[in-house]
């Protein structure tokens, strides 16, 4: 079991519950409309569930696994009717969510042989990423784990201050060179500092925006290869965090970043925001990347480690 590892209470389903509102009522609207006047799933319906899934963001191949999944379940079922077909879609995207190993309130492990453990934070400018960081921090300390974070993203004239404010808030160590500093630099003086300290933890913020896709890749790399300098292994995690409110543009956004580094976890921000949440399903089908943590709120705790089995209970619960 992975750290964080935890029974979802109470009040996380609530913040999950409201935090999908939006997406569900969008999505079960569209449902009523696509089965009204039908008493049966028929290829009709099947193709009025299609567009349903689509507009809702839950991407075109993921979409027409989706129905194939069905159109196998109405053929030897013989008779499936309307009311059931929640029920159905339900553990069908359950079911898919299980296969592409998505993570069920598991967040990164911190093995005791990997001290600091290094988390490497990439994603464009605006999807939440120095919230992300910071509202994670705070969870490594309230769990007792001493945390440093790394200014690395010295490209954006706020994101250093941004980070340095979090760091003051959650109250934990910063390491940072200023604005226009090599970021490379930055994640060497913060592996070698956390080293020294003894730190349990260490995230680096990375640039959100380089001119192309080779930049990136070429900057991602050059931090890497620097903190081998210090930790070998380093980065133990490669976390991209994209804004769930852009709906196919986060896909987009996966895909460069998947090609330009290696993404081992994802997390998806502004869920609350945003009746696209089947983005989600999307992603987690299409890149096989564990889901490790979703944004569905302003509050420090409404970033939530994923939650498989409530994630779909929430979404589909009418």
């Amino acid at each position: 079991m992975g750290f964080f590892s935890k029974l979802f209470g109470k009040e996380e389903k609530e913040s999950l519950n409201e935090g999908l509102a939006k997406t569900k009522e969008s999505f079960f609207g569209k449902l009523a409309k696509a089965v009204a006047g039908k008493s049966s799933v028929d290829a009709d319906v099947l193709d009025n569930l299609e567009e349903v899934l689509i507009t809702g963001d839950v991407g075109v191949n993921t979409t027409l696994k989706i129905i194939k999944r069905i159109e196998a379940r109405v053929a030897k079922d013989k008779y499936v009717g309307t009311s059931e077909l929640n029920t159905i879609l339900k553990e069908e995207v359950a079911a898919l969510l299980t296969e592409n190993n998505s993570s069920d309130a598991v967040s990164f492990e911190l093995p005791k042989d990997k001290k600091p453990y290094v988390i490497m934070v990439v994603g464009v400018n605006g999807v939440g990423k120095t919230t992300t960081i910071g509202k994670l921090s705070n969870q490594f300390k309230k769990a007792g784990y001493n945390v440093m974070l790394g200014a690395a993203d010295t490209f954006r004239a706020a994101a250093v201050d941004q980070l340095t404010i979090w760091s003051q808030r959650v109250g934990v160590d910063i390491v940072s060179q200023g604005m226009n500093a090599d970021p490379a630099s930055v994640a060497f003086d913060t592996l070698s500092s956390a080293k020294a300290k003894g730190s349990d933890v260490v995230i680096i913020d990375t640039a959100g925006r380089l001119h192309n896709k080779i930049n990136l890749m070429n900057e991602l790399t050059k931090i890497k290869n620097v903190m081998k300098k210090v930790i070998p292994d380093a980065p133990h995690d490669v976390l991209l965090v994209l804004d769930a409110s852009t709906g196919q543009n986060a896909i987009e956004q996966c895909r460069q970043f998947t090609a330009a580094t290696d993404v081992s976890a994802l997390a998806l921000t502004k869920l609350d925001g945003t009746a696209k949440g089947g983005v989600v399903i999307g992603i987690s089908d299409e890149f096989k990347i564990p889901v490790k943590y979703i944004g569905v709120g302003e509050k420090m705790e409404d970033l939530q480690v994923f939650n498989r089995a409530e994630f779909v209970d929430s979404l589909f619960s009418q």
